[in-house]
């Protein structure tokens, strides 16, 4: 254990060894904060925190401090927007607003402080008016105090919590929390907040809760509320007890109480039952016959989230009264009806008119929708977004449509594993708006309902604007000279295609072999496919009730983006899809600037996999990311490549000058060929549901360990981390004599990130 912090003079002071290895800066208070402190009765140190000691060695504590700087970029969208129709304005407005009003479900969802941190922050910039030096003048607190501070408040709301929403793993401020004690003292609000988060902020003595994860494995999760005692097989014994009732668990949180009977929290705006019944009927109480929960009792709750849910709904309602078509409204009408009453099975009709709604100017979806967060795979973070099409990017996803039924059959599997017929969806080039959620992504393919999926179809966006963002001074490791210039200018180019590709055949393609009612199957059930992996006839497949995510549970979000980057990387090497997007004129050639595209997509997909060991908890040995324990398996997939088509080079015994060298002449030859027996099995095993080899088989290849990966090159990957990007997004306000919608850009900077979220409060 290090020495803990010592207190003179009103100073704070680490001792030399440790701020060595925090690179935290003190004193925090300057003199002339003293004598602020001093003269001022109302911040006498006696009313602040008590010191922090660090009980972790500071060598695991810094991968868990906040960037500094963190690399804060601002989504620019101002000339799409102005482009919209006064309507359209109103309906992206509206949209907006119904997305942010459930940023406090988001923050719940998190973790138990990361509310009362966000109120902290807000009630500092009121008190503050903005004017941030003079706040640190009053409360006494160092220009480094308030850069740390003003790093985490960036990090937080751009996370939407105090844990990674890329990684799961806690950040703290880099400095002592008597820094935020003091600043708490500038409002009775302020105050109020900061003891409402009891000491979390700082917190790292039990380095599981360092990570989200399952109650009884340590970590920290809020989907299963006040309920420290829950176990892995309780949670899994009531998703099948929901499976088995035809209940959705999506909008659902989990309790289990004092009697041992559990409660199932459902998101709504009505606190009761509603009066046609719910999504099972009218019942509300279930004793439980039979199997691991024999003679328990699961509850129905409704009213999760209630002022937000009605907020929400309200705000959905208005975005139909400006929708530009039927469909639009019926979609919007259906969201409010699930908003409001908790129904996942209008949430699910809201999907379906969703995926009608083609071609729309502006674009958006919104609920409870991916599932990476429960530790069970289940149950959704909320999200929301609003975004305008760019049209000149559409159209060369609009080729790429086209072009997939003649893409997906080039895919290392016969048409029996296959969907019977490729349902084209609508694939657009979006400028973000408004995204409300943990993080924003580059790409999205939904819904996530494999029923809808495969029978009635999808749709893809790539968020433009998302992945054109740059921070400045960007430092990229691990690529070697003689690469980088190449790696520098197709890396965005690259990567377009690589989210085009993903999300489209990706996540598009493959057919679930299932039993799909008692009897009836969506194959040759007494001529089973046969399989590639075995040669013999399939002998699993999906029984009735069963979905994807049920039968592969936790695993399943990995899994899943581990086939869809496969499929991408598989695709690329297509030259008639590089075409598509500008670069050569089909022909094969991986000398040319088609070849150069090709050639970064693969660098980035190794680098990816390199720096997702970040992502890995040595001490849990557990995965914080779903997409970097599926980056990383395929990065072990190149590596283990015939005729040494990708290796980690390196002098130095402490990895120091660890670059990637990937041939560029056989990625068309061994490099396609590894990809390609790895995405075969990938598929295979979730098409016919063998959880057992699939299980096995991904788990192999995306175990980590201590003595190399999860050690060596671990520790070179953290000292060479560099901060994730933080978005700051504009706000619109709406005119309610005339009906116009105005918009308010924000500068690029902490200060800039407070202010929009304030002025969103």
């Amino acid at each position: 254990m290090r020495p803990p912090l010592s207190v003179r003079s009103h100073h704070l002071r680490l001792s030399s060894n440790l701020a060595h290895h925090l690179s935290l800066r003190a004193p925090v208070y300057t003199r002339t904060a003293t004598r602020t402190l001093k003269s001022n009765p109302l911040l006498h140190l006696s009313r602040l925190a008590p010191i922090r000691r660090f009980t972790m060695e500071a060598k695991e504590l810094v991968q868990y401090l906040a960037d500094a700087p963190p690399a804060v970029v601002r989504l620019e969208i101002e000339k799409h927007f102005e482009a919209l129709s006064d309507k359209q304005k109103r309906y992206a407005h509206f949209i907006s607003r119904a997305s942010f009003a459930g940023n406090r479900i988001v923050l719940r969802q998190v973790s138990p402080e990361s509310e009362p941190i966000y109120d902290f922050i807000i009630a500092l910039h009121k008190a503050s008016e903005g004017d941030w030096k003079a706040l640190a003048e009053k409360t006494g607190v160092d220009e480094a105090g308030l850069s740390a501070f003003l790093q985490y408040a960036a990090q937080f709301l751009g996370n939407s919590g105090n844990y990674k929403s890329f990684g799961d793993s806690k950040f703290i401020p880099r400095c002592d929390e008597k820094v935020f004690a003091a600043l708490a003292l500038a409002s009775p609000e302020a105050e109020k907040h900061y003891k409402a988060t009891n000491g979390s902020i700082f917190s790292s003595d039990k380095q599981g809760l360092l990570h989200l994860g399952f109650p009884d494995e340590g970590h920290l999760t809020t989907y299963y509320p006040d309920s420290p005692s829950i176990t892995k097989d309780e949670i899994e014994a009531v998703s099948k007890w929901m499976q088995a009732k035809g209940l959705l668990p999506e909008n659902t949180r989990l309790k289990k109480t004092d009697s041992g009977s559990y409660e199932l929290l459902i998101a709504s705006g009505k606190t009761s039952l509603p009066s046609e019944g719910g999504d099972i009927g009218k019942d509300t109480e279930f004793k439980v016959d039979g199997g691991p929960l024999d003679g328990k009792t699961i509850k129905l709750v409704y009213g999760d989230y209630a002022p937000e849910m009605s907020a929400i709904a309200g705000y959905i309602t208005k975005a139909a009264e400006n929708a530009e078509n039927e469909t639009q409204k019926k979609m919007h009408l259906a969201y409010a009806k699930s908003f409001d009453e908790g129904s996942l099975l209008a949430f699910k009709d809201s999907q379906r008119f969703w995926i009608r709604d083609q071609g729309p100017m502006v674009e958006c979806n919104i609920g409870f929708i991916e599932t990476y967060r429960d530790p069970a795979g289940v149950r959704g973070e909320w999200e929301g977004f609003a975004a305008v099409v760019n049209l000149e990017r559409t159209k060369a996803f609009g080729e790429l449509v086209r072009s997939a039924p003649d893409l997906i059959p080039l895919l290392p599997w016969s048409s029996e594993f296959e969907k019977d017929k490729f349902l084209s969806p609508d694939f657009t080039s979006l400028e973000v708006l408004t995204f409300c959620g943990s993080g924003i992504p580059a790409g999205i393919n939904i819904p996530n309902y494999d029923d809808i999926r495969q029978s009635e179809g999808f749709k893809n966006v790539s968020l433009g604007n998302v992945l054109s963002a740059k921070a400045p001074d960007e430092k990229i490791p691990f690529i070697r000279d003689e690469d980088l210039e190449v790696y520098k200018k197709y890396r965005d180019a690259s990567f377009e295609v690589q989210v085009g590709l993903h999300e489209l055949t990706g996540h598009g393609c493959g057919k679930l072999l299932q039993e799909t009612a008692p009897g009836e199957y969506n194959f040759d059930h007494k001529n089973p496919p046969i399989s590639p992996l075995t040669d013999k006839p399939v002998t699993t497949w999906y029984k009735p009730g069963q979905t994807w995510g049920s039968v592969f549970g936790g695993l399943a979000g990995a899994y899943e983006e581990c086939r869809a980057e496969l499929v991408a990387i598989f695709l690329s090497c297509e030259f008639s899809t590089l075409k598509i997007f500008g670069f050569g004129d089909g022909t094969t050639d991986i000398d040319s600037e088609a070849g150069d595209v090709l050639y970064a997509s693969y660098l980035s997909m190794a680098r990816a996999g390199l720096v997702s060991v970040e992502f890995w908890d040595p001490k849990s040995q557990k995965w914080g990311q779903p997409h970097c324990q599926a980056r990383f398996a395929i990065l072990k997939c190149f590596l283990e490549a015939e005729d040494d088509f990708c290796k980690l080079e390196y002098k130095n015994e402490d990895l120091s000058d660890l670059t990637i060298k990937l041939d560029r002449s056989k990625i068309l030859t061994s490099g396609r060929k590894a990809v390609g027996d790895m995405l075969r099995k990938i598929h295979i095993y979730k098409s016919t549901a063998d959880v057992e080899n699939g299980t096995k088989y991904f788990s192999d290849m995306s175990n980590v360990g201590l003595e190399y990966w999860g050690t060596k090159v671990r520790d070179v990957v953290l000292k060479n981390k560099q901060p994730r990007k933080v978005f700051v997004q504009a706000n619109t306000y709406l005119d309610e004599e005339s009906g116009k919608v105005s918009i308010k850009h924000y500068e690029a900077t902490p200060e800039g990130m407070i202010q929009s979220w304030a002025d969103r409060s």
